[in-house]
């Protein structure tokens, strides 16, 4: 719910600037109110909220498909940054509405909250529910062009940020053999996204792979007309079992057999994929009518609870828990575990606008007897795959206890005392909104760090050498490591199941390494403990990476700093610079002096820094595991096939 700020004027003078009456009241009609405030409809307008128009239009061709009329769908980026979105479905409706006077696609791309969608007739199963979606694309666009293919007729209309420019008209006939179906081109307004208005190969490739994977079957292509070797098509006939199958490619698999199972009902139809990997971590993706619905919900909560109680109930059953050994908890059983588990409901219920949470009471107990029905059959059919999860979770309970011992006496020093990391240079701010934790590579650049902050608000914690890489380790070995208990210690928030954010003692974490290889792997290490067991402070924005500079320019008694090989370039042109200078390159942050430090990377007006977010928790997973893992093929391939990207690799 978006609301307004309404200063109060204490003085009883009235609202500030004059009266607050009935001529106070502004009504925006049509979609003034999406170009006024269109933050509120796609989130921002960087480059987020720019995909997020793509996503709305992608959508409403994937629920064409979701009602069994859409079979392929081609997204096209052309060289001018506009991306034209085609489908074969039966191509929206273009008869006039005789209350409006205009036609149907006309009132859809012009009218918030109008759609096929509401009454169940149009569409059965739906994501996009509040018929936005088309119609805020519309707005937030300096031009759209929509083609739509159907009764034998090729229909065409013009808008201009949101206005049409003539009326719907047929343009042809369609040739024999001409399939329906709807073309819509748009180009981005310049004037509302004034960030950028290029769109992102990987990005939006990476989001249509996950659609691909959700409906099987339906076949989703990219081409970026932009660069001639930039294009992909998808088309899973497994669907989300290749989903499962596609996160588990760079793990090794603890039992040969992916699961699988359907169910549908009058409540809804429920999918799930699921197989254990030898791994410590557990990689559980769900999902509602094609949303990601990355805060869980009920789906999540009956699968979990089936999953534990049918395991646990099959190992007691078999002897494979002794009678006095405790059950398995929920922890020690998804360990390792790669699992999809999509449903699709005719009237989902969302928590938030943002969609990343369903409400649906119902859906619990279909997902749960939908599991444990088909996981008890499983066991009992193929009790060797049964016997090694089983067996799995009984080595994550022995680690789980290891760890708890090591938890407890690190809680007598670390976590639950007053007592903080001696390497720790903290500030005298209490307040975590205005407090800020450097973590630093190193003691040389620490002591840097310690003298050229400002300690009002500026704590520096330096780390000694590289820490774990917890990708590879279990719970007893992340929480046994010293940098490790520094950094769970100075944050303050507990780690894994025991984090609160609202402990947390500082609202900015930043990484702060060199600017070479072992400074990336460095912060790599750092990301994926952060990722793996305090996802919460990504989640929230708290999570910074520093960018120091590459290089120092000295010319006509000026310094001017660099940070990368093009500003380097740049900046040598734009001065002018013809052999009168100095140059110097920063092999680590500790050859610089406090103040050089200070006054490029640590000082908020002038210092850059990157904010981490996780758009795709799939894709995330994905990337830590090839990075991090332990199989080399992954690792290599991400080399190859990011390499044309680096253009300057120190060794």
């Amino acid at each position: 719910m978006a609301t307004d700020s309404v200063s109060k004027n204490t003085s009883g003078s009235g609202s500030a600037g004059g009266s607050y009456d009935a001529s106070s009241i502004q009504v925006l009609e049509g979609l003034e109110a999406v170009k006024r405030r269109p933050g509120m409809y796609i989130g921002s307008t960087g480059p987020r909220g720019l995909h997020h128009l793509v996503w709305e239009i992608v959508d409403n061709s994937i629920d064409e498909a979701l009602a069994g009329y859409c079979d392929e769908i081609s997204v096209t980026v052309h060289p001018d940054d506009t991306v034209s979105v085609s489908d074969d479905g039966r191509g929206m409706p273009v008869g006039e509405m005789a209350k409006y006077g205009k036609s149907a696609t006309e009132v859809i791309m012009t009218t918030l909250h109008a759609g096929g969608k509401f009454d169940g007739s149009g569409y059965k199963v739906s994501g996009g529910l509040h018929g936005v979606g088309a119609s805020v694309v519309n707005a937030l666009s300096e031009w759209l062009e929509i083609e739509i293919r159907r009764d034998g007729n090729l229909y065409a209309q013009r808008y201009e940020r949101g206005f049409p420019v003539g009326d719907m008209e047929a343009q042809r006939k369609l040739a024999k053999g001409e399939g329906t179906g709807t073309t819509i081109r748009f180009s981005p307004d310049p004037e509302i996204f004034t960030e950028t208005t290029e769109l992102s190969f990987d990005t939006l490739s990476r989001r249509f792979r996950e659609s691909a994977f959700l409906n099987k079957g339906l076949k989703i292509s990219l081409d970026d007309e932009r660069d001639e070797d930039l294009y992909v098509s998808y088309c899973y006939e497994g669907g989300i079992r290749d989903f499962v199958e596609h996160i588990n490619e760079a793990k090794d698999p603890v039992h040969k057999s992916i699961m699988y199972l359907e169910h549908d009902t009058d409540a809804g139809e429920v999918e799930v994929a699921l197989q254990w990997n030898s791994g410590f971590q557990d990689s559980v993706f769900t999902f509602a009518n094609n949303i990601n619905t990355h805060e869980g919900g009920t789906h999540m909560s009956g699968f979990r609870g089936a999953l534990t109680r049918t395991i646990n109930d099959y190992a007691r059953q078999k002897g494979l828990i002794k009678e006095k050994e405790d059950n398995l908890t929920g922890d020690d059983i998804r360990e390792g575990l790669a699992a999809v588990i999509s449903v699709k409901l005719s009237e989902p219920q969302f928590e938030g606008q943002t969609k990343t949470k369903l409400g649906n009471t119902e859906v619990k107990t279909l997902v749960e007897s939908s599991v444990n029905r088909y996981l008890a059959e499983f066991m009992e059919e193929r009790p060797s795959e049964a016997k090694a999860i089983i067996n799995k979770s009984l080595q994550a309970a022995r680690a789980r206890q290891a760890a708890r011992k090591v938890r407890d006496t690190i809680r007598k020093g670390y976590l639950e005392s007053s007592t903080l990391p001696g390497k720790l240079a903290d500030c005298t701010s209490k307040d975590p909104s205005r407090s800020e934790l450097f973590i630093v590579e190193g003691d040389s650049a620490g002591g840097s760090a310690k003298q050229g902050r400002d300690r009002n608000f500026q704590a520096i914690l330096p780390l000694r050498g590289k820490i774990l890489n917890v990708e590879k380790a279990n719970m007893n070995k992340v929480l046994s490591n010293a940098e490790i208990q520094a950094m769970i210690s100075a944050i303050g928030a507990g780690v894994g199941e025991s984090f609160n954010l609202a402990d947390c003692r500082y609202n900015r974490i930043v990484l702060m390494t060199d600017a070479d290889v072992d400074g990336s792997h460095i912060r790599t290490l750092a990301l994926t403990f952060l990722y793996r067991n305090m996802p919460e402070l990504i989640e929230a924005g708290y999570v910074y990476i520093a960018l120091p500079p590459l290089y120092k320019i000295v010319h006509n008694r000026k310094e001017h700093y660099v940070y990368n090989d093009r500003e380097y370039q740049e900046t040598v042109e734009r001065l002018g610079i013809n052999g009168n200078a100095t140059f110097s390159r920063f092999k680590g942050l500790g050859e610089m002096n406090p103040q050089q430090l200070w006054e490029t990377t640590m000082e908020p007006e002038k210092r850059t820094l990157l904010q981490v977010t996780v758009d795709s928790a799939a894709v995330a997973d994905e990337l830590f595991t090839a990075l991090m893992g332990d199989k080399v093929e992954p690792r290599r391939e991400f080399i190859e096939a990011n390499a044309r990207e680096v253009k300057n690799l120190d060794a």
